[in-house]
């Protein structure tokens, strides 16, 4: 195991650990330079795919368009474990710092891109900063800040996060129109420099030194794995059949990969994801509704514009403020159960009633048809966005309140790599069927007409759209209307998993800051998960 020592420099440390006149404007600095992270590693791909139509017009190589996301994507959720790992074993700064630095090389390079495969090259070395930075931003928190206090800043987090899918589009859009499309690279270089400085020189965290060494076959099983998925749920239904040669040949190897991986984690010294994470109750819950909020969430943030602009007209221009019933009440609704979660040191109510509300927010969005106004799907969205909110961060929190100080960067990259795996098998999914449900009822309205005009794609985008003749338009709203019903009726089905998930979750206590539980009420903390071996105070 790895062996802490402390730096010895007077920066942050833990919230309640001393020097309390110094350390909360120090920490506020630190989370102001998470932010910034979490920010970039967010609003990243936003930003990009509006840019995608002017960069595909310079660079040309339309055939390969998917792969700049797909390179992204894939590097992203690879690396992802691997950090967190890193974190662990040889301390969280560095590994951190680097990554920022990793994402800011590869957003130099996207940015001076010559051809499209520069550009996927480039990409992917942006996705493997981009892993990094998800995870330290978590883990860092969970080294600063006490599980008690760490709900309301996670709420902030969640706020980040909502932020970048409502400001994106139109940031990209923006720097697109006015600056050119290598600017919505290059604009990632000001904010992490100045996440990078403040890092540096405010964050003082303890070094640390593992004689292990890092589990390299555990790190490559795992990452075919995770590429063999991610690959799957991206060309299945699109770029091959389900049943094609290509996709059962990756099921194989992403199948194989992962038992190869898991018996492997069992013999390792120093497992990249350790599986005695997952004999706590807690943790393997989390990961499970993680997962599923996953799913949702990016099913939502597809199908709900494509709804609006198909069947209510909007303009696809402002297409970020189309989800902002969701993403408004995500963040609300984060926040406040953060700071209810502070305070009463109670957080088992929010996954519970997040499920629910969730569940009910899906089947809500799967009843709109043609006639629905933006109004009622606005509500509807709101429902949804507030089921979201109080499962977003409160995952995080339960996760990392379920492991030792010591797993603090698997536990947090465990939890960020189920949500990014959920979010591929939730576009996939309810994508397939989304799909599927549009070229039906095409064809059934409009005949060889029809499937002509979904042959390519189910997707017609408005120019498009506005050419049609009126019969043929209204059998493509229609189409799209059953569509997403029969996607976010799947989603809410999916849901109800994380709400039985959610009513086995256990109320342990969160240790730290706020009002203590009288001696007698702590002694039930020995049936607890994991008992906390290391204290937030004497690890930082």
């Amino acid at each position: 195991m790895a062996d802490n020592t402390g730096t010895g420099d007077s920066g942050v440390g833990a919230v309640g650990t001393g020097d309390t006149e110094k350390q909360p404007r120090s920490v506020r600095v630190v989370l102001l330079a998470l932010m910034i992270a979490m920010l970039l590693a967010m609003l990243d791909n936003m930003i990009v795919g509006t840019a995608m139509p002017t960069i595909v017009g310079e660079l040309g190589g339309l055939q390969h368009l998917s792969w700049v996301v797909t390179s992204y994507t894939l590097a992203t959720a690879a690396s992802t474990p691997l950090w967190g790992k890193i974190g662990d074993m040889y301390g969280r700064k560095g590994a951190f710092m680097t990554s920022i630095v990793i994402f800011l090389i590869g957003s130099a390079l996207s940015g001076m891109a010559q051809d499209m495969g520069q550009l996927i090259g480039f990409r992917a070395v942006q996705g493997l900063g981009a892993g990094g930075l998800m995870v330290g931003v978590m883990a860092i928190i969970g080294d600063l800040i006490p599980p008690r206090e760490r709900g309301k800043y996670q709420g902030m987090m969640a706020g980040v996060m909502a932020l970048a899918m409502i400001a994106g589009p139109l940031v990209g859009g923006t720097i697109t129109d006015h600056l050119g499309w290598r600017w919505s690279f290059y604009i990632n270089l000001p904010l992490g420099a100045v996440a990078l400085a403040a890092v540096s020189a405010v964050l003082h965290l303890p070094k640390k030194r593992s004689q292990a060494r890092i589990d390299y076959l555990g790190a490559g099983l795992l990452t075919v794995g995770i590429t063999s998925i991610v690959l799957v749920t991206t060309w299945g239904g699109s770029e091959y059949a389900w049943g094609s040669a290509v996709i059962m040949e990756l099921i194989g190897i992403g199948v194989a990969a992962l038992v190869g991986f898991v018996f492997w984690q069992t013999k390792a010294a120093e497992p990249v994801m350790p599986l005695h994470i997952f004999r706590s109750l807690n943790f393997t819950l989390m990961s499970v509704i993680g997962f599923i909020t996953g799913f949702v969430m990016f099913g939502a943030v597809l199908f709900l514009p494509l709804y609006q602009q198909s069947v209510q007209g909007a303009s696809a221009t402002n297409s970020g403020l189309l989800l902002l019933p969701m993403l408004g009440a995500m963040l609300v609704v984060s926040m406040v159960a953060g700071r209810v979660t502070t305070n009463s040191g109670k957080y088992k109510v929010f996954p519970i009633v997040g499920s629910v509300l969730m569940t009910a927010g899906l089947f809500l969005l799967a009843q709109m048809d043609t006639h629905t106004t933006r109004f009622t799907s606005g509500v509807y969205m709101a429902v949804l966005g507030a089921g979201m909110g109080c499962l977003m961060q409160i995952t995080m929190l339960v996760a990392q309140n379920s492991v030792e100080m010591r797993d603090m960067g698997v536990a947090s990259s465990s939890t960020t790599l189920f949500r990014t795996l959920g979010s591929s098998f939730g576009v996939a999914i309810m994508g397939a069927l989304f799909n599927q449900r549009v070229n039906d009822e095409m064809t059934a309205r409009a005949g060889a007409l029809g499937s002509k005009m979904t042959e390519q794609s189910a997707q017609l985008d408005a120019a498009s759209l506005a050419k049609l003749p009126a019969a043929a338009r209204e059998a493509y709203q229609y189409a799209v209307s059953a569509g997403t019903h029969s996607a976010f009726l799947l989603g809410s089905v999916v849901a109800v998993v994380a709400l039985v998930a959610a009513v086995f979750v256990k109320e342990v206590p969160l240790k730290g800051a706020g009002p203590q539980k009288p001696a007698e009420d702590a002694a039930g903390d020995a049936a607890s998960d994991v008992p906390p071996k290391q204290t937030v105070a004497e690890s930082v």
